[in-house]
């Protein structure tokens, strides 16, 4: 399960322009009195289901969205179906898992509305483990625009056993604390305000190569591999880490892309321990059970 042979290349991508549709314009179309459309395409291999998965993303006007098989599936809170080991979107029978690495990326980059991510899977493609990725994927639509963000005026903690989100009333920061009883990890902890969101892009997922066999009777990390995931056995990683605080990193890149699903910035002192995909949807949905009646979550 966790496959130890390289595999063969991971992503491909490619910038598509069509001078014929009314899109954001670049500076040679604007001398034509023309707009460019953009369109790139990245494809790899799924995590949990072991399969390639295409996925195309191009400018349209709303809300970021999902496509799958002709359905739109909103990247919003209400929208999920599923966290067990990573966030799942769906409506109706259209599903879309895996979606927390490409969400945190919009989310460091404003790209709140304006795109469409068009997938022929049920699951994107893992890449590299990373979010770094999807960040070069998305480079040709730019930095976007911040819209205002959420700033709860009382705070919350909410607990699921021995983990737990809260956030406070304070200057905007992020702060995940994870504990492992493994000799190669213990505790860990990353902190930081959104100046450094950037910094988590190129923490990679993680697993323990004890349970593989489990997993996989599940039906799920059918695609790991020392490519694209961080592998620990009894003694450590299989593989050099990028950060020395790698696992806290990623911790926080999936906080990050949960939280994009509120469809605006949250603000505020959160603190996530001992995180998970249930925990954030959780914690989300009871921060704003009673919303605003102009978000639409």
């Amino acid at each position: 399960m966790f496959r130890l042979e390289k595999p063969s290349a991971v992503s491909q991508l490619w910038l598509t322009g069509n001078l014929q549709d009314d899109f954001i314009s670049s500076e040679d179309s604007k001398r034509c009195g023309k707009t460019l459309r953009v369109s790139v395409v990245i494809e790899g291999i799924t995590l949990h289901g072991g399969t390639r998965s295409k996925v195309r993303i191009f400018q349209d006007s709303g809300a970021v969205r999902f496509r799958r098989a002709g359905q739109e599936i909103p990247a919003k809170l209400s929208a999920v179906t599923g966290t067990d080991r990573c966030t799942v979107l769906g409506v109706g029978p259209a599903r879309v898992a895996v979606v927390e690495h490409l969400l945190a990326s919009l989310y460091t980059l404003d790209l709140w509305t304006g795109l469409v991510i068009e997938v022929d899977n049920d699951e994107l493609p893992i890449l590299d483990g990373s979010a770094q990725p999807w960040i070069e994927t998305l480079a040709p639509f730019g930095k976007g625009q911040k819209p205002i963000a959420l700033q709860p005026k009382k705070g919350l903690n909410h607990r699921q056993g021995s983990s737990s989100m809260m956030i406070e009333p304070g200057e905007h920061s992020l702060c995940t604390k994870i504990e492992f009883p493994h000799p190669a990890i213990g505790h860990q902890a990353w902190c930081g305000g959104p100046d450094s969101f950037s910094s988590l892009l190129g923490a990679r997922t993680f697993g323990f190569l004890s349970e593989a066999e489990k997993l996989k009777e599940a039906g799920l990390a059918l695609g790991a591999s020392l490519e694209n995931a961080i592998v620990f056995d009894d003694m450590g990683p299989l593989r050099p880490l990028r950060f020395p605080d790698e696992l806290a990193r990623h911790k926080a890149l999936d906080a990050l892309g949960d939280m994009f699903l509120l469809g605006y910035p949250l603000e505020g002192k959160i603190t996530v321990t001992r995180g998970s995909h249930k925990l954030h949807v959780d914690f989300l949905k009871e921060l704003f059970s009673e919303k605003p009646p102009e978000m639409d979550l």
